[in-house]
């Protein structure tokens, strides 16, 4: 360990563990867009202070600016200390940063330094941080053996996922991280997709995870999940990994799908305007029709007309596009939607790979 109070990601990572705590110096809205995983935020200036201190910088002078700031800072320091870290022992070892190192992580090391914490900054702060993941990425999912779930929509792909991580094996849920299904009735209405920063940041934090002489098993996506991108990375190296092809009868896959879009059933309203995206694909005259089908609740027939109308033919063409294993891969038929089948075919794959 460095014996300065500044330490680089890269040198904070090989010992991260010798760290009793990250904080995050930043504003909560800062903190929310991305923050290194497991770091606690805990603001000098929070987004109004940053605001206000930010324009009286630029509009007034930097000397002003820093005098309002240093006492907003003082005040917050002294809060966080008095709150959350006044039983915290002599040896005890935070690592702190900000969005470059600068000024907010810096008062608060030294505060804490003075109290007699071995407090470290981070050198470059959260950039410093985000440098370290774009490093790392590709180098990352170069070295990952990826095994890709290809099969048509409704075939059940993230219930063999769960299956496969509830079984201990290795596993990126990029639909779950991304808070989307991929799809035009992909949005989930009751959660927020996070940022990209944010996705990537979990998708480094699981490759960190993973032994790579083990398979990593991903789903078959297009180069993007809802408005989230798959790192380009990631993306190249899965279109070019064995796949594995799920069969599903076409009335098992209409009942999965019925379950697992129950929100858009239960709401004719947001079916319609998501219906609505389709117009230049399909015209009018298709989405008048789907939209009829929806409000006199004929859900089955109208997920039986999306599937071979619209996912089906989309599917065929990309899949055979993007991942140029597919034709050699296996294919594994299910008997039905069940989470039984699904943990069966799970135990299946897991001997075979």
């Amino acid at each position: 360990m460095s014996a300065s109070r500044l330490i680089s990601f890269a040198e904070a990572y090989a010992d991260l563990s010798e760290f009793d705590c990250i904080i995050d110096a930043r504003s909560p809205a800062e903190f929310a867009e991305d923050h290194i995983p497991g770091a606690i935020n805990c603001p000098v200036l929070d987004n109004e202070e940053r605001i206000k201190v930010g324009t009286i910088y630029k509009q007034v002078s930097p000397f002003e600016a820093k005098k309002i700031g240093a006492a907003l800072v003082a005040k917050n320091i002294g809060t966080h200390i008095e709150q959350l870290f006044l039983d915290k022992p002599k040896d005890w070892k935070p690592l702190i940063y900000c969005w470059r190192g600068g000024n907010r992580s810096g008062a608060m090391t030294h505060i804490m330094s003075k109290i007699g914490w071995h407090a470290m900054q981070l050198d470059g702060g959260y950039k410093g941080f985000r440098r370290f993941v774009n490093q790392q990425l590709p180098e990352l999912t170069a070295r990952a053996h990826w095994v890709v779930l290809c099969g048509e929509t409704g075939t059940g792909k993230s219930r063999l996922l769960q299956q496969l991580h509830a079984a201990g094996e290795q596993v990126i849920d990029l639909e779950e991280l991304a808070q989307h299904r991929g799809s035009v009735l992909g949005k989930l209405p009751d959660n927020r997709q996070p940022s990209q920063k944010f996705f990537e940041t979990e998708i480094w934090r699981c490759l960190n995870r993973f032994d790579f002489d083990r398979p990593i098993y991903v789903e078959a996506e297009s180069k993007k999940v809802g408005n989230l991108r798959v790192p380009d990375a990631m993306m190249e190296k899965m279109r070019i990994s064995p796949c594995l092809k799920l069969e599903l009868s076409l009335d098992e896959r209409i009942a999965l799908l019925s379950d697992d879009y129950r929100h858009f059933i239960d709401n004719t309203a947001l079916l319609k305007t998501q219906l609505a995206c389709l117009v230049d694909l399909h015209g009018k005259e298709q989405i008048r029709l789907w939209s009829e089908l929806a409000e006199s609740n004929q859900i089955r027939e109208l997920v039986k007309q999306l599937l071979l109308k619209h996912y089906d033919p989309a599917y065929q063409k990309a899949i055979v596009r993007n991942f140029e294993q597919v034709k050699q891969a296996k294919i594994y038929a299910i008997q039905d939607k069940s989470d039984a089948s699904y943990a069966e075919l799970a135990a299946r794959i897991i001997r075979e790979y």
